[in-house]
């Protein structure tokens, strides 16, 4: 049996200000549906990615900006870090490890994000 990780919520005060957030670091924007005038459920998409985020009104009970977990693998943490300059988001220098170049950024809430470049593999 398989179990896969498809949706994770991101806690945000303000649902159009995170999605224009995340839409202009290149999210694609799956769904926007107002389901009611007290519940709206937004899902977006990372470029490549088979797990999206989801935020809105009415959908959950976490604290905006206390999202601290997610770990994004991308091909080039260098690419990475100037795609997030270039959309004016600030992002740290890139984090050298053995075990992964990282870099890390907040969303306008305070949401924590890691970006993971996976060292080469040793054939």
């Amino acid at each position: 049996m398989n179990w896969k990780i498809e949706v994770i919520y991101v806690p945000v005060t303000d649902v159009d200000r995170a999605k224009d957030f995340y839409v202009g670091i290149g999210f694609h924007a799956d769904h926007d549906h107002r389901v009611s005038d007290e519940i709206r459920f937004v899902q977006l998409t990372p470029p490549g990615s088979a797990c999206s985020i989801a935020f809105g009104q009415g959908i959950g009970d976490m604290t905006p900006g206390s999202q601290r977990g997610i770990q994004v693998v991308v091909p080039s943490a260098d690419e990475a870090r100037s795609l997030l300059l270039n959309a004016g988001v600030a992002a740290t220098e890139v984090d050298e490890q053995p075990w992964g170049r990282f870099v890390t950024f907040t969303d306008p809430d305070g949401n924590g994000w890691t970006l993971q470049e996976l060292p080469a593999r040793n054939s």
